[in-house]
C-alpha cells in the first residue's frame, strides 16, 4: 500500500508551525516513523487557536502519525539524546534559522561524519545561503515578498493574501518530494545529502505560469479578482442568488455559453470574437454575461451549463465543501480518538493507491507523549529516564 511505502524509515523532526511539519506529516502518512523533538513548552504551533480541550487544532492538523518527545536543547544530556537518535536516523528535517543546528552541534557536516546515509532537509524562509538567509519569514510575509499578494484580490481593494497558508503547505510538499528523491539517490550511492528548501523559492515555484509570462513579455500582471489572466470568460459570474465560477474560454464552450444565456450577438461582437479580445475587454464581457445570468439562480445555470459540458461550479464555503459528492465519496476527512481532545475530525491524507483508503495510524501526539517510550527503545532505563527528565537535573544542566 502507498501509505506503508516508507515503513521502516526513521525520521527525526525538528520543525515547527506548518511548512516543516507538513513535510514530516507527509512522510509519516507514507509509513515513516517520525519522532518529533519538542521543547518542554511545546513547539510554537501548539499555541495557535482554535483549541479543543487545550489541544491546538492547528497543531493537530499538521502532526498526525508522529511521536512526540520533549527535550531541552539547552540541556547537554538532552542534546546527547538527540545525537543518539540521529546516529540511527534515515532523515532529519529541521526548520530553525540557518546556523542554529550548527551551533547546537547538530549541523549536517557533523552528523554526516557518524551517519553517511543521513538525508538532512533544512526548511527556512529564504534558504541556507545568500544575502537573506538570516531573515525570518512566515507565510503571509513570504506571500508578499514573493509576489503572490501582487496578483491576489481585486485592483480596487487593499492588498490581499490567501487566507490558507498556501506557501507553508506547498513548501512542505516540495520538501517531502525532495526527501523522496534523495532516498532514491541514496539507494544508488549509499550516501545522504543536505537538502535546502526555502519558502521563498516554493512561493515562486507556485507562480510558475504567471511568472513565466512576465519573464516573456515584461508586463506586470494586475490583480483581477477571480479571473484568469490568460483566458476569458474564466471567472466568477453573478447569478440571481449568488455567484458561480465559469470557464468557457475554449471556442466550442464560448459558443455554447452565448447560446445558453441567450446572447448569440456576443459571438459576432468584434470585441469578443477572439480570446485575446475577450481578455482585453473582460469588464464589458462580464457585464454582458451577468445582465443575462442575474435572471436565474445558481443551480439553474449550473444545470444548464453542465448539460452543455461547460466547466463550472458553485463558490462553496467550507460547510458546503464537506457536503459535496466528491468530498464524501473520497472520504477526505476521518475521525480519530485523541487522548486529550477526544473524538476529533481531521482532513485525511489525500494520496492513495487504487483500492486503498489511508487512515491515520496515530492521532496527533500530546506534548512529550512518547518521550519515555522512545528513550526506553533506545536502551535507557526507567531510572535514567527519570533522571533525565527531572526538573532538578534540567536546572543543573542549564546552570552549568
Amino acid at each position: 500500500m502507498l501509505s506503508q511505502s516508507l515503513s521502516g524509515l526513521k525520521v527525526i523532526d525538528f520543525t515547527q508551525i506548518a511548512a516543516g511539519p507538513t513535510c514530516t506529516m507527509m512522510l509519516a502518512d507514507l509509513g515513516a516513523d517520525v519522532i518529533k523533538i519538542e521543547s518542554p513548552s511545546g513547539e510554537l504551533g501548539r499555541a495557535f487557536v482554535p483549541w479543543i480541550n487545550d489541544e491546538s487544532v492547528t497543531f493537530m492538523a499538521m502532526n498526525r502519525n508522529k511521536r512526540s518527545i520533549a527535550l531541552d536543547l539547552k540541556n547537554q544530556a538532552h542534546l546527547q539524546i538527540c545525537r543518539e537518535l540521529l546516529q540511527e536516523a534515515d532523515v532529519v528535517v529541521e526548520s530553525f534559522r540557518p546556523g542554529v543546528m550548527q551551533r547546537l552541534g547538530l549541523g549536517h557536516e557533523k552528523l554526516q561524519q557518524h551517519n553517511q546515509r543521513l538525508i538532512y532537509c533544512s526548511v527556512s524562509a529564504y534558504g541556507q545561503s545568500g544575502p537573506w538567509k538570516d531573515k525570518p519569514g512566515v507565510d503571509g510575509v513570504i506571500q508578499a515578498v514573493a509576489g503572490l499578494m501582487s496578483v491576489t484580490g481585486s485592483a480596487d481593494a487593499p492588498p490581499c493574501k490567501m487566507q490558507v497558508p498556501v506557501v507553508d503547505i506547498v513548501t512542505g510538499y516540495l520538501a517531502a518530494v525532495s526527501v523522496l528523491a534523495a532516498l532514491t539517490q541514496r539507494e544508488k550511492t549509499g550516501t545522504g545529502q543536505h537538502l535546502d528548501i526555502s519558502m521563498f523559492g516554493s512561493a515562486v515555484a507556485l507562480q510558475q505560469s504567471s511568472l513565466a509570462a512576465y519573464l516573456a513579455d515584461q508586463i506586470i500582471p494586475e490583480r483581477i479578482g477571480s479571473a484568469a489572466p490568460y483566458a476569458a470568460p474564466n471567472e466568477a459570474l453573478r447569478c440571481a442568488d449568488g455567484w458561480i465560477m465559469v470557464a468557457a474560454y475554449q471556442p466550442a464552450r464560448w459558443k455554447a455559453l452565448c447560446e445558453i444565456v441567450g446572447a448569440p450577438e456576443l459571438l459576432t461582437d468584434p470585441r469578443f470574437m477572439e480570446l485575446a479580445g475577450r481578455i482585453q475587454h473582460r469588464a464589458e464581457l462580464v457585464m454582458a454575461l451577468e445582465s443575462r445570468m442575474r435572471l436565474k439562480s445558481k443551480d439553474a445555470w449550473i444545470s444548464a451549463l453542465e448539460a452543455a459540458d461547460i466547466i463550472c461550479g458553485p463558490i462553496n464555503d467550507y460547510a458546503e465543501v464537506v457536503r459535496t459528492p466528491p468530498y464524501i465519496a473520497a472520504k477526505l476527512s476521518e475521525q480519530m480518538e485523541h487522548s486529550s481532545a477526544g473524538l476529533i475530525t481531521m482532513p485525511r491524507f489525500p494520496l492513495k493507491a487504487i483500492g486503498e483508503l489511508p487512515a491515520a495510524r496515530r492521532p496527533p501526539p500530546r506534548l512529550g507523549e512518547h518521550t519515555r517510550e522512545v528513550l526506553l527503545a533506545m536502551g535507557h532505563s526507567n531510572a535514567r529516564i527519570d533522571s533525565l527528565l527531572s526538573p532538578k537535573q534540567t536546572d543543573q544542566q542549564q546552570a552549568s
